[in-house]
């Protein structure tokens, strides 16, 4: 297979998949300091979860990329 055609494929497959789930989530873990008051110091852990919306322009531009590079990558 040519590099084009391997790269065309997975770009198919990023398309496919950001149009699929429209984005990810992550979480952080991070200690905060919650009380300070003289000698008494109390700490907590804190969870915070992102997200990362991806549009779908984006999967749309990766998947019709892949199909150009595949239909190029097959012709040469």
């Amino acid at each position: 297979m040519k590099p084009a055609t391997i790269v065309g494929i997975l770009l198919i497959i990023v398309g496919v998949i950001a149009l699929a789930y429209g984005g990810f989530n992550f979480t952080t873990h991070e200690q905060k300091r919650v009380v300070d008051l003289g000698p008494l110091k109390v700490d907590a852990n804190v969870e915070k979860e992102h997200s990362v919306p991806l549009p779908p322009i984006l999967g749309l531009a990766a998947l019709a990329g892949g199909v150009v590079l595949v239909v190029v990558g097959v012709k040469k």
